[in-house]
């Protein structure tokens, strides 16, 4: 395939040809077509690395309602995700070697490349579970979120010391549920639903609560010199105990320090929270509108290394129910880069960092050498957008199982095409919306 004159995130104008081994075999200018080659031509649109997504719930096994590997890839496909990175609290939780092999089996209907994660909980199988194409070691819960993984002190730092013995790097889930104020959930929480009150969520599971588990997991890593990425930092505090423990290391050893943030985090807030109500509920929870501004400063400034989306879905029923019974987690494979380009559209954000932040960071952070950059060598991991054409987010025309997201109404910018190492997997018509999907392709990125 040869793609023409597109613009890169930089600026530059460039064609682009695909080898027949679905790697970039040029990019420059000028470049005929050989006979037969397909022909995409891209004048006037942007042509992005796809999105490396290194958190993501599809659910499979024990919540195929929720989501399934199918519905979850073609949904990352349709968003410009072309890398999705499962994690370990399904059921049964990806814990040892058979859990990793019955999971395994079920992500053969990806339509996207992707990494499995492994978990630590007190009868996990460490030795099992490393024979196995690990992607990391995470998301490790040090407080209880959906599937009840949180673990205590002592067992996070074996699960630290495993890891650091094979370099495998390690995703902690940061919160300390001591710190968590039971009295925010005894007044009154409202109807169910959108009718509940949400924010009292917030109150409960604190600020201060992630902030010190940031700190301690942190100072846990340095001692043993463990790789540690922090997953959902949803406060600017635990992004800069991130950047001071970087700094605290030598210059060889910074980039084994990194966190991500997720795109409810930075879009959402407290505020937007009282009209969702449980639909609104996630772990950590969302923070104040001063806490959101923050936190999205502290991204454009290149504090946060990768905004992942910690795609969670639930079904709808689910969700409706009372605040203390309705699950934790919404839904964002397929709205992360749509919201990052409008915010790039908008002039909040340039296209380069949000190219940096959800494809080259992520790839380089967990060491996928060939994924994140449109470069020659590199596989065809793209995606097509006109970055001056946003359209409003509707549940209805998202391809998630659960069907619903916590974005309606925000407004994106939709690829028009997605290609993993090659082959296109999602194509929309710009002028009529019409959409197609190629086949199941993806391939564990431990194993090719």
């Amino acid at each position: 395939m040869l793609i023409t004159g597109a613009t890169l995130a930089d600026g530059r104008v460039r064609d682009v040809r695909i080898g027949n081994d679905g790697r970039i075999d040029a990019v420059a200018q000028g470049l005929g077509a050989d006979a037969g080659e397909r022909v995409l031509e891209a004048r006037g649109r942007h042509l992005l690395p796809g999105a490396v997504d290194v958190h993501v719930h599809f659910r499979e096994p024990g919540g195929s309602h929720k989501e399934t590997w199918e519905s979850g890839s073609r949904s990352a496909a349709a968003g410009g995700v072309t890398t999705v990175v499962d994690q370990p609290n399904t059921d049964p939780p990806t814990v040892d070697g058979d859990a990793f092999d019955e999971k395994a089996d079920l992500s053969a209907g990806s339509l996207v490349d992707y990494g499995i994660n492994g978990g630590v909980t007190p009868d996990w199988d460490p030795e099992s579970l490393f024979e196995r194409p690990l992607f990391a070691l995470g998301e490790v819960f040090l407080a209880d979120s959906t599937g009840d993984m949180g673990i205590d002190g002592d067992l996070f730092a074996d699960a630290l010391d495993e890891a650091a013995a094979r370099d495998v790097l390690v995703t902690v889930h940061a919160e300390d549920a001591t710190l968590f104020d039971e009295g925010a959930l005894d007044g009154d929480l409202g109807g169910t639903g959108t009718a509940a009150t949400a924010d009292a969520w917030s109150a409960y599971r604190t600020a201060d609560a992630e902030i010190a588990a940031v700190e301690r997991a942190l100072d846990a890593a340095a001692d043993r010199d463990a790789r540690v990425h922090v997953a959902h930092t949803s406060t600017p505090e635990a992004v800069d105990a991130v950047v001071e423990s970087r700094e605290d290391r030598d210059a060889a050893e910074a980039r084994d320090v990194t966190c991500e943030v997720t795109p409810h985090h930075l879009f959402l807030s407290r505020e937007r929270a009282r009209s969702l109500g449980t639909f609104g509920r996630m772990n950590p929870p969302l923070r104040s509108e001063s806490r959101r501004e923050a936190l999205f400063a502290r991204l454009a400034a290149g504090d946060v290394d990768v905004v992942a989306t910690d795609h969670a879905p639930h079904a709808v029923d689910e969700k409706r129910r009372g605040l203390v019974d309705a699950p934790s987690g919404v839904p964002g494979v397929e709205t992360l880069y749509p919201l990052l380009l409008e915010s790039a559209r908008k002039g909040e954000l340039s296209l380069e960092r949000v190219r940096d932040v959800v494809a080259a960071n992520p790839a380089e952070t967990f060491g996928l050498d060939r994924k994140g950059r449109v470069v020659e060598g590199y596989d065809a991991d793209l995606v097509l957008v006109d970055a001056a054409d946003p359209r409003e987010i509707e549940a209805a025309a998202l391809h998630s199982a659960c069907a619903w997201t916590p974005f309606e109404g925000l407004r994106g910018v939709f690829p028009e095409v997605t290609l993993v190492r090659g082959e296109v997997v999602y194509e929309r018509d710009p002028a009529t919306g019409a959409a197609s999907f190629g086949d199941p392709v993806g391939r564990n990125v431990r194993e090719s």
